[in-house]
């Protein structure tokens, strides 16, 4: 058992997604390298949506193990951690620094995953503060040795294909859903708003097979009511037109909703935890990135499919149906090459997650570069 204490800053921008890595992050430094882990984080009533059993009128409370703490202007920091953890640059506030300088701590900025190639280069860069007299260290996670790893427990990989292979426990897992399991096209769907969710809807309607689609609610759902002409939809609904079926889901764990993936056929993911979870699924999946200014978006997406898709024989049809979709146009076309690269793509994305779990994961060099830094 380690000995030091973590801090871990997370400031939600992404909704979701910086609380899911961070949510994800914490629970796993502490029940794989035992350590003890405080989370701070800036708005309980957004986390909630990720950890239910928070209570939003609560300063501090424990949950799985894990201190979390609300992280506001008027906050009173105690002592500071040993090792913290700044997600995402998300600025650490004036006085913790101060008494992070007393505490000579160790401070890690937790970068945004990319695959760009500049990524390697600037990992695990120092960056003194003199006024602070302590160092600021740049960890990039990444697909290569020479970044920081990604984010995997230890037996998710195993867990996902176990049940991608066994139909009892498919069965069991739609039925705590409250769904029944028919041998349809299997898709989920989590988008930001300007995906062209109207597009895909519209294909998948009028396709040659049936469709089960499945959302989760914490998707916004607006796009889907219009589609179905209707002026508002809510978790627990199944709606049906021509050959699609669609269900909402209620917000799922991130046990469901890594089975979910695990299950599906196709899964459309966003931002990075989703991204990150398609990935271990083993399963085809089109990703679509947070939108930046001056598609800087389109940059990060299209240096992730050179990397991810190197060495596939779908790489082209992968590529196209990712473009268009991050692009906000999903023609039919592009929608019916990925259908019919369906075998090429399952077997490259197994292949991709069995690769790339032989890496060592985000935690675990997290773990043994913070050990390494005076």
């Amino acid at each position: 058992m380690h000995e030091l204490r973590w801090d871990v800053f997370c400031k939600i921008v992404d909704n979701l997604g910086d609380i899911g890595v961070c949510w994800r992050l914490a629970r796993q430094l502490h029940m794989e390298h035992g350590l003890q882990v405080r989370l701070w984080i800036d708005d309980l009533s957004v986390a909630k949506r990720v950890i239910p059993a928070l209570d939003v009128t609560l300063q501090k409370q424990v949950i799985q193990d894990i201190t979390i703490v609300s992280w506001h202007a008027n906050t009173m920091f105690d002592q500071a951690a040993e090792v913290v953890i700044e997600a995402f640059g998300c600025e650490l506030p004036p006085v913790y620094l101060d008494a992070m300088t007393q505490k000579r701590s160790k401070w890690v900025n937790l970068e945004y995953l990319s695959a760009e190639p500049w990524v390697g280069d600037f990992h695990a860069k120092p960056s003194p503060r003199p006024q602070h007299n302590l160092t600021r260290h740049f960890y990039f996670p990444g697909f290569t040795e020479a970044t920081g790893g990604l984010i995997r427990e230890r037996d998710i990989v195993a867990q996902n294909q176990l049940l991608a292979s066994d139909i009892q426990l498919q069965n069991a897992f739609w039925k705590r859903l409250n769904l029944t399991h028919d041998a349809h096209l299997r898709v989920s769907l989590f988008y930001y708003p300007h995906a062209p969710v109207h597009d895909l809807l519209t294909i998948m309607a009028s396709g040659r097979q049936t469709t089960d689609c499945y959302v989760p609610a914490s998707s916004d759902l607006q796009q889907i009511a219009r589609f179905f002409g209707k002026d508002s939809i809510a978790a627990g609904e199944n709606l049906t037109y021509k050959n699609l079926s669609l269900h909402v889901l209620p917000f799922l764990s991130h046990q469901d909703y890594d089975q979910l993936l695990a299950v599906c056929d196709i899964n459309f993911v966003r931002g990075e935890d989703s991204w990150i979870r398609a990935i271990w699924a083993g399963k085809p999946f089109i990703w679509q990135p947070y939108f930046q200014t001056e598609n800087t978006h389109m940059k990060k997406l299209d240096a992730f499919l050179e990397v991810f898709y190197a060495h596939s024989d779908a790489k082209q049809v992968a590529c196209e149906a990712h473009r268009y979709w991050s692009a906000g146009h999903m023609p039919e076309t592009a929608w019916n090459h990925f259908l019919n690269a369906l075998p090429a793509l399952r077997h490259h994305a197994r292949q991709q997650a069995q690769q790339l779990a032989k890496q060592a994961d985000l935690a675990s060099k997290l773990v043994i570069f913070c050990n390494k830094i005076q």
